[in-house]
């Protein structure tokens, strides 16, 4: 499960590490859209790159292939949906059943995307006082605090109806080419939790944190991962599923402030190691 990470990386960064072309409405003036969030939670504004074939409506329906980098809300909005508020409960999609699930389907086969990362959270319960112990939160990231975790995404267009209050930086006008505003959503995929490993302690670690982990897309299945088309989705949920683990053995595991559980608290100290009280 993912629930709780951190996206700290320029515009600039990003556009360079991926080749993506910003969104027109990334401009410099309307950086603050994209600055660092140290506790990023579900129906937050956040970064993702998608490849579209942009052409036809404006959207997805045909033309020339291109990569960008979109401000996306994270829990995906099926295009079906009524309220938008349904996202709160999509963050995540279980790569085992997103190939079947009404919700998430129509994205996984033709509108994947990556979505950056410095790390994410995830919650321990340990030995502690009280009945039950107590929850320990705990920061995942890359070894190299300059790699930037890609997890694998999809995502969805859903159009605002007509005269519907809405207030997000992931909201599009005239994506189609017409008078309709879209909102932009995202969720990203899980998979099982590793089995206990010798040779990578560090997949120990993460079977003992929880039994569900975000999959992290393996630098050379990107481009694949990302490039639209509905024949090679099957085939390509089984590959980042089945790379995941290798590429988390990159990781490393550490506890931080109970702080990180309140959405409010928001800076860098959120990821500073702590030492145990027990």
């Amino acid at each position: 499960m993912c629930g709780r990470y951190v996206i700290a990386r320029a515009v600039g960064d990003l556009v360079a590490e991926t080749g993506a072309v910003p969104d027109e409405s990334l401009g410099e003036a309307d950086s603050e859209r994209l600055r660092a969030n140290w506790n990023t939670a579900p129906t937050t504004d956040v970064p993702i790159v998608l490849e579209r074939l942009a052409g036809g409506d404006g959207r997805d329906d045909g033309g020339e292939l291109v990569r960008e980098l979109h401000v996306a809300r994270w829990g995906l909005v099926p295009g079906w949906a009524k309220d938008p508020a349904v996202g709160s409960k999509m963050f995540n999609a279980r790569s085992e059943t997103v190939l079947e699930k009404p919700s998430f389907r129509k994205a996984v086969r033709a509108r994947r995307c990556a979505v950056p990362a410095n790390g994410y959270y995830e919650w321990k319960r340990e030995p502690g006082p009280g009945k039950g112990g107590r929850k320990q939160p705990y920061y995942v990231h890359p070894a190299d605090p300059d790699e930037t975790i890609w997890f694998a995404g999809i995502y969805e267009w859903w159009r605002v109806p007509e005269g519907a209050e809405l207030h997000s930086a992931a909201l599009q006008p005239g994506r189609d080419g017409g008078d309709s505003t879209w909102l932009l959503s995202c969720s990203i995929l899980t998979t099982d939790s590793p089995e206990p490993s010798a040779e990578h302690p560090v997949l120990t670690e993460l079977h003992g944190l929880h039994d569900r982990m975000p999959i992290p897309l393996a630098p050379e299945h990107v481009d694949d991962w990302l490039r639209p088309g509905e024949d090679d989705a099957p085939q390509l949920v089984d590959l980042v599923r089945a790379e995941a683990h290798r590429t988390a053995a990159r990781w490393v595991l550490d506890p931080v402030d109970p702080a990180v559980g309140n959405v409010r608290n928001n800076s860098p100290e959120l990821v500073l190691p702590q030492r145990s009280l027990f």
